[in-house]
């Protein structure tokens, strides 16, 4: 399984747009740069997004 979750994949699981996606993929890893963590620009840790939204279950 790949290690990030890319925009395209949050708006398919969540059901919004692109323009959501991205939004929530800068809230993360804005958190997750807070908390010391390097990010990538444009994609998200996928462990930290279930973790967020799924409570740490995997989406599926």
């Amino acid at each position: 399984m790949k290690q990030y979750v890319t925009a395209q994949e949050i708006s398919e699981t969540l059901g919004v747009s692109l323009t959501k996606s991205y939004a929530i993929i800068r809230e993360l890893n804005e958190e997750l740069q807070s908390k010391g963590y390097l990010t990538v620009r444009g994609k998200t840790s996928r462990a930290f997004f279930n973790e967020k939204w799924y409570g740490g279950q995997q989406a599926g």
